[in-house]
């Protein structure tokens, strides 16, 4: 961010918070501004996570004494709107008139209205970490990154949920040179970016955008003497292994993402996220269908023409009863209610049970003379006459 932008911006007003506020009232109104429009809270919503930002931006600089007063004395100077570039200006660098700001005095010097003996490093060096009269440089946090990870599930597990072991291999501090990648552990501050880690570029008007310095690929240091094991960078591959909680009721292929369990951040940045793809093997008995289990039972003619009661089985839990109305049809399926997938608020799904007439392949002597003299006492019943009539009209 530009200094125009930080000047021009009233973080009293991000916060609510009046100009005299003390550092318990600026800490009291971060909190309850972050706790409001956390992303956490607020998934999905741009403009919360964007209002986010700005708190945690103000908050940076009031809740620090040191980056206050720099930020009040910089608005003092040159107030909300009175920041302007000179013609020509260019990667982030202003022009100003100090004859203008400071009475008429010599630039640079201690002469004219109001005895100015700085600089305008030390103005806005030590808010802006760009290397003024008596202030240090400072290289920023850096997130880590996101890992991409699969993990295969059993039917059970997807509905029920699991813990599960997952090994994985991300870039994290270098151990033999503990993260500077300098062998000696004393990297420099690279003189591109003065440690910031960012250039600037102009953009048109007078103003600027930043990029990773080329330099130091973002680091703000540079080591004079690359350690061995990760060639400069800080960073190495490291392999570990995490017990991941995965939710119930993941489906196949499903995408998970766990916030903050990816590879850990640079210099006190937060970790990264962890995204896993869920496998989920078939079960030999039951399917699923959205919230829903199914299962297919059998059962037998006479249970299907004349009724009865069937135990179905469930998935994890003990049998249930279903009582089959009397000239039940073949594929006909019930519902057995809250025996199916866990849903995102807690709840199950059903279990839908469908029902398959069982024909037997062989039969004893005495259910082949009952099913006969059945086939005589219907022998007047023509199932499939409907059927003709309805093609004979079509």
């Amino acid at each position: 961010m530009s200094t125009k932008d930080f000047i021009e911006k009233d973080y009293y007003k991000v916060l609510g918070v009046p100009k005299d506020a003390t550092e318990a009232e600026i800490k009291k109104a971060y909190r309850k501004l972050a706790r409001e429009f956390h992303p956490d809270a607020n998934k999905g919503n741009d403009k919360a996570e964007e209002r986010f930002k700005e708190i945690s931006e103000a908050n940076d600089v009031l809740g620090d004494p040191k980056k206050r007063k720099e930020y009040d004395e910089a608005r003092a100077l040159f107030g909300a709107g009175g920041f302007r570039p000179g013609p020509g200006a260019g990667g982030g660098n202003f022009n100003f008139d100090l004859g203008d700001l400071f009475g008429g005095g010599p630039q640079g010097g201690g002469g004219g209205a109001g005895g100015f003996g700085g600089g305008i490093g030390d103005v806005f060096g030590g808010l802006f970490n760009r290397g003024g009269a008596g202030t240090g440089t400072r290289t920023q946090p850096r997130r880590g990154q996101d890992i991409d990870t699969e993990v295969t599930l059993s039917f059970t597990e997807a509905i029920e949920g699991a813990t599960v072991p997952l090994r994985m291999t991300s870039q994290q501090a270098c151990k033999a040179c503990s993260g500077t990648g300098d062998k000696n552990g004393t990297p420099r501050v690279c003189p591109t970016c003065v440690g910031t880690g960012q250039v600037a570029r102009g953009s048109g008007g007078g103003f600027s955008l930043t990029d990773p310095c080329p330099d130091c690929k973002g680091r703000g240091l540079i080591a004079e003497h690359p350690c061995m094991e990760c060639k400069g960078s800080g960073r190495a591959k490291s392999s570990r292994t995490m017990q991941v909680r995965i939710p119930a009721g993941v489906t196949d292929g499903q995408r998970i993402r766990l916030r903050g369990k990816g590879a850990p951040g640079e210099r006190g940045g937060p970790a990264g996220d962890l995204y896993v793809v869920v496998h989920v093997d078939a079960h030999p008995v039951f399917g699923r269908k959205d919230d829903n289990l199914t299962v297919t039972v059998p059962v037998t003619f006479t249970e299907a023409a004349l009724g009865g009661e069937v135990r179905v089985p469930t998935l994890g839990g003990p049998p249930v009863t279903l009582k089959l109305p009397p000239g039940t049809p073949n594929g006909r399926t019930m519902r057995a209610r809250g025996r199916g997938a866990v849903r995102k608020d807690g709840t199950r799904g059903d279990l839908l049970v469908t029902v398959e007439v069982s024909v037997p392949k062989d039969l004893s002597g005495n259910a082949r003379d009952a099913l006969e003299a059945y086939r005589e006492a219907t022998a007047g019943e023509d199932p499939r006459a409907e059927l003709f009539e309805a093609a004979k009209g079509a």
